[in-house]
């Protein structure tokens, strides 16, 4: 019997995973010799500590600022910060010191089971306060300017209404706001979730989990086409070493205080207590129009974890006179590590804070008057 002769489609589809297979092989020999790679390159010191949280002040790369209030960035419980100082050329930390600024970052560490019974706030009326109350200390002042990441900026936004008269000028970054909004798959999986079932099996919540589920928004551009590109950087070493990196970010996933973490889930994600003004921590209720020092807010426009709409709620929530937003063309992760993030967000966020400085905001109430004027 005599065989059938291949069709040109099926004779290259051949063709193409021969050439896969051997630039995966490629490959995983450059990824043998890449050896270990490391995260936060940018020099720094521990200056405080307590409990598993340790706050760092990163060493000027330029001569700082005389006129600039320290900056106190406030990352996410669920996450390593790292992601803030990657690597030398995608380090968002870098750049705002660049510009100049003394700057701060809260680590909270990798939780244990004596975190178990830790709350909402804890983190804010605690953690987050004595960071601001040394960094006071340490420099003479009153405020700080503050930085709040994600999860960590919707804290960073609690602590704000509840001791404005400690921000001078507040940042928030893919911050959830509003937790209803439409096209919000994760805050639809949560209100979905049994969550004090989870903690009661769990205790604290293995970061595990929560990694899986934040990689299964995405399964097949989070698990299965970065994997694949691999084979596109087969032969360059620094591209290996970049990707190594961001995978050493993404599966490093501290378990969260199962008291914490209901909070947070149970308040925000299916109450939606912020937006609604029911929210109280530490007995004092939130109230966002406590906000009143200037805010900017940035959001990225194609974020699959904080929607814009999530964000952009803020604006009709706070009390500031001095409110705007900045629009970043990317993704959740893209703001942080990509080429084009590296050569916008320091300079913006840096040169927004230097203008609210003492010297620079009579030309900001400027602006605000004229444009009030205009009906801006």
């Amino acid at each position: 019997m005599a065989r059938a002769t291949p069709t040109p489609e099926f004779s290259a589809a051949l063709q193409e995973a021969a050439q896969f297979s051997t630039g995966l092989q490629r490959a995983l020999r450059t990824l043998g010799q890449v050896g270990e790679v490391t995260l936060g390159p940018t020099p720094k010191d521990a200056v405080h500590a307590e409990d598993r949280l340790v706050l760092y002040r990163f060493k000027p790369l330029v001569q700082r600022s005389a006129r600039s209030t320290p900056l106190l960035i406030c990352y996410a419980l669920v996450n390593r910060p790292w992601m803030m100082d990657l690597q030398e050329d995608r380090s968002l930390i870098r750049g705002l010191l660049g510009a100049g600024l003394d700057v701060y970052l809260i680590d909270w560490g990798y939780p244990d089971r004596a975190d178990r019974w830790l709350e909402i706030d804890d983190y804010v009326n605690r953690y987050l306060e004595r960071c601001v109350e040394h960094i006071c200390r340490e420099h003479g002042i009153d405020q700080v300017n503050l930085l709040g990441v994600c999860q960590g900026g919707t804290l960073s936004l609690c602590y704000a209404a509840l001791h404005p008269e400690r921000v001078a000028n507040l940042v928030t970054m893919v911050t959830p706001v509003d937790f209803h909004t439409d096209g919000n798959l994760l805050g639809t999986w949560a209100r979905e979730t049994d969550v004090d079932a989870l903690v009661e099996a769990h205790g604290n919540v293995p970061g595990e989990l929560l990694n899986l589920t934040y990689l299964a928004l995405m399964p097949f551009r989070l698990m299965s086409q970065k994997y694949v590109g691999l084979v596109d950087m087969a032969d360059d070493a620094a591209q290996i070493a970049n990707f190594l990196r961001m995978e050493q970010w993404i599966f490093d996933s501290p378990d969260q205080p199962g008291e914490a973490f209901r909070q947070f889930v149970n308040w925000f994600y299916k109450e939606n207590r912020l937006v609604a003004g029911e929210l109280s921590i530490g007995g004092r209720k939130v109230n966002l129009g406590a906000v009143t020092m200037p805010v900017l807010n940035v959001y990225a426009t194609k974020d699959h974890l904080v929607p814009p709409p999530a964000s952009l709620a803020l604006g009709d929530l706070v009390g500031s006179r001095d409110y705007g937003t900045y629009a970043f063309e990317g993704g959740h992760i893209g703001i942080y590590v990509s080429g084009k993030a590296q050569r916008e967000l320091p300079r913006t966020i840096a040169a927004w804070l230097l203008a609210r400085e003492p010297a620079g905001r009579e030309r900001v109430q400027g602006r605000a008057e004229s444009s009030a004027r205009h009906g801006g």
